[in-house]
């Protein structure tokens, strides 16, 4: 077996926990090969050891039968699409502060040895295909394993959204704006706006709407064979920004929608040590602990 390791160097100081999985895991028989999980701007200094080989992840991957990343469910996400399309289950160490799709925490990497051992199972997480139109025109696709975001941007202004389901309008939102999450995405913004907690094995998706200016508009739980719809009302001069899995933003106009579907991908994460979704919720909510 081989397993890469991915380490973000902002929560892995000198990339030690990493290192000392390598070397949990190379005396239980595995083989192991380090990377970041991003290139580093230019003129950007890093503390990483001296002597240690990082390879690229995306080269890395096609020879990889399991990733390991090291930080937040950001370091995840940011890993999920490319490791999904190379059909790479994914282990979390959390280095973060909640870490909800991370099934380890630091202090408990001496349980890697399993995984040389064939002592794990995998979960699979539905994902989102998400695709930007400007007229018929289809302009960019992407996956999302979280969220898609649609926010009206640092300008204090109310946005309109429209959402449709199978072209039929269900929601029609003043306010800050709208997400559309996926049941693993539920914990995350979506939660803190308002939206309900959805078991992550779930196929379905939220649609969760951000400070409306509405008392009528209420988050909402739609079938994953729905094709969902997002969009600016028609002569609507604004703009929207879209953000997926919290990556960069989208400008989106007028004569542009979103459309949002289930995708075929799924998202293989490793389960090591048995903790239910309950169980993970309490404790990194801060609710009853058994």
């Amino acid at each position: 077996m081989k397993v890469l390791l991915s380490s973000n160097p902002y929560r892995d100081r000198g990339l030690r926990a990493a290192l000392e999985a390598k070397r949990i895991l190379e005396k239980a028989g595995a083989e192991t090969a380090l990377c970041l999980p991003f290139v580093p701007k230019k003129g950007e200094r890093l503390d990483l050891p001296r002597q240690v080989q990082l390879g690229a992840l995306e080269e890395e991957l096609p020879r990889t039968d399991l990733l390991i990343c090291f930080g937040g469910d950001g370091t995840i996400l940011h890993a999920a699409r490319d490791a999904t399309l190379h059909h790479v289950p994914i282990l979390g160490v959390n280095m973060g502060s909640v870490g909800f799709m991370a099934e380890l925490e630091r202090s408990e990497l001496p349980c890697l040895a399993q995984l040389a051992q064939g002592k794990f199972s995998v979960q699979e997480r539905m994902m989102m295909d998400i695709s930007v139109y400007r007229g018929e025109r289809l302009v960019t696709q992407d996956l999302a394993l979280n969220d898609a975001v649609f926010s009206k941007g640092s300008i204090a202004r109310v946005a309109e959204v429209e959402v449709l389901a199978d072209g039929t309008m269900i929601q029609r939102i003043m306010g800050d704006g709208v997400i559309v999450a996926t049941p693993t995405g539920s914990t995350a913004y979506s939660m803190s706006a308002g939206g309900p907690i959805v078991e992550p094995t779930s196929h379905c998706f939220i649609v969760t709407p951000v400070c409306a200016h509405q008392l009528s508009v209420r988050a909402m739980v739609l079938d994953a064979g729905r094709r969902i719809t997002v969009q600016l009302p028609k002569g609507n001069r604004k703009s929207l920004y879209l953000s997926i899995d919290g990556g960069k933003g989208i400008r989106l106009t007028g004569n542009e929608r979103v459309e949002i579907c289930l995708s075929q991908h799924r998202t293989q994460l490793v389960q090591l040590v048995g903790r239910s979704f309950y169980q993970v919720v309490n404790q990194k909510l801060g609710g009853y602990a058994p």
